[in-house]
Parts: C-alpha cells; structure tokens; sequence
C-alpha cells in the first residue's frame, strides 16, 4: 500500500471523486482521499492521500489555495459560472464600464468579506446537499460565511472578460466571487474558467495527469512523486521521545517534557499553547504528530501514523 500525498492535476469533465475512484483502480488500493473538491468543469491542483496519508487530508482542506479565473460581465446565472442556466443578461450600455472601475470594484474584495455559499454546491443544510435541493428547482435560505481573499490581482481585461489570479482561505467559492464582483459592478457576473495552481506547496508545474500516474506506475516510479507523511508535516518542528517513554508514545498516550529529548530532534524551545509537533521514538522513527496543551504542560497526541 502507498502512503503519502501525490499531486494530481484534475482535468476538466472529472469531479473530485471521479479522479479518487481511477485512483483506486491505478493504485489497487481503497484507502484513497481528495483535499477539497473542485467543480467538474475546473481543472488544476487537486493533492490526493494515500494510506495513512488520508489522516491529513482535513488539514489540507484548511490551507490556503490560488486560483486563475477568467470573470464574464454582463451575465447572471444559477451556478455562479457559464455552465448554468442564464439568469438575466446586461445590456450593451451597462457593460461600458472603465478599466479603473472594473480594478476598484475588485480589489474592494481583498481581506475579510462574507460570503453567501451558491445554491450549486455540496454544502449540506438540514442534512441535504444544496446541489440537490437546486437541481430539483429549490432554493433554500443560506448563511454568509466568512472568508479572506488573502490576495487578488487583474492580470488582463478585455471586457466583457477579466482575467484574474487570486489567493483564498478555506471555503471561498470563486464562482460566488466573480457573481458578487459583477453585482457590485451593476452589471451581474459569473465564472467562465477556473484553475487551481496551488495549494499550499502544492504546485501545478509538480502535478500530474491521471494517465501520467499510469506511466511512472508502469516504470517503477511512482514512490518519487508520493510525498511521505512526514514530509508534509515538515513545519511542524521535531520532538524525540527517551527510550523509557517509547512504549508510552507507541500506545498514544501523552508526553510530559521529562520523557523527551529536546535535544536530539532539534525541537527546542518554549512551546506554545496548541503548538504542533511531529514526535520521533528514541530510535528516529516518525510516529505522529502531538499537540501542546498548557493547561496541563504536557503534548497530546493529535493524529498518530502507527506502522500496520
């Protein structure tokens, strides 16, 4: 069995659960997890777990993602992009709007804004997914949400088009941005493409193609395009456990600061409250990632990768 993240470039057509599903049959494993779906008409950076590695994929979901978005004006949909059913259409006269207006309007988006998730997403209310209830013609009342368009730039403008790159927090819907960007305009707008170029250190010039999966596979490569688990949690800094404590590590339990090595794994320091920190056994092997709790000066174990 693989363990580990590998980086997937989704391509358009395929959900974020149609790419897991080849996975399993490229793979021949069933321990297989995304980190956060992607509409089916995007494309881009999709970091899929493997094995022991989908313990992280929450974690993954909460990091911070880039985007590259074309934004149509001058037209409203269901969806929030062109895939949908046109909701209402500008006039000639109300797309003449000025470059310095377009640029104003967005970068008016940087920072904190609430946003209100489309009907057309896998966001469940009352134990229903909202793509549901709308493909059955039904809208329901959603709460705004709070997001961080952390950064957002215009790379081109030919309107009625707008070309832009922008970087999010967790549960930001770019189609939803392009929509609320267009209604501040006055004119309405929606998403015509979308790619995901990042997330977090995931790149899109590392990822590659489920038919490419295929190929290295087929060559004995695979392993050197898998991040191990312990890789990924890199930031994290180290902590080893002494000998005596190395049963007590193996079984979960927490640690208190006389049954490290502080010195061995270079994770020195005064340790903060809810601080992260990947633990080692007293031989160097990675077990799990513990979490500083001051109320009782101890670590807790957070999410543990015990070998099978």
């Amino acid at each position: 069995m693989y363990h580990g993240i590998i980086n997937i470039y989704k391509e358009p057509g395929y959900t974020s659960h149609d790419v897991v599903a080849r996975l399993r049959g490229i793979l021949k494993q069933k321990k297989i997890g995304h980190t956060g779906t992607l509409d089916p008409a995007a494309e881009g950076v999709l970091p899929v777990c493997l094995g022991m590695g989908t313990k992280l994929c929450d974690l993954l979901m909460d990091k911070t993602k880039t985007y590259e978005t074309v934004m149509l004006l001058g037209q409203v949909t269901d969806t929030q992009d062109t895939t949908g059913r046109i909701l209402a259409k500008a006039q000639e006269p109300d797309l003449k709007l000025a470059q310095e207006q377009v640029e104003t309007a967005i970068a008016g988006f940087l920072g904190e804004y609430a946003q209100i998730p489309p009907m057309y997403s896998a966001l469940k209310v009352k134990g229903k997914k909202l793509c549901d209830l709308a493909r059955a013609g039904r809208e329901v009342e959603r709460q705004a949400r709070k997001v961080q368009i952390l950064d957002i730039s215009v790379t081109k403008i030919e309107l009625p088009r707008v070309w832009m790159t922008v970087t999010c927090s967790k549960g930001t819907y770019i189609r939803t941005l392009c929509h609320d960007i267009g209604a501040l305009l006055g004119c309405g707008g929606c998403m015509e493409h979308l790619i995901r170029t990042r997330v977090e250190s995931f790149e899109l010039k590392d990822s590659l193609r489920l038919d490419q999966i295929e190929k290295v596979r087929d060559e004995g490569r695979l392993t050197a395009y898998i991040l191990p688990v312990e890789e990924a949690l890199s930031s994290y800094p180290a902590l080893a456990a002494k000998p005596e404590a190395d049963a007590l590590l193996c079984n979960g339990n927490p640690l208190f600061k006389n049954q490290l090595d502080f010195g061995k794994a270079g994770g020195g320091g005064e340790p903060s409250e809810g601080q992260m920190f990947r633990i080692y056994n007293s031989q160097g092997q990675f077990l799990g990632v513990y979490q500083y709790r001051q109320d009782k000066s101890w670590w807790k174990p957070w999410k543990m990768f015990l070998p099978s």
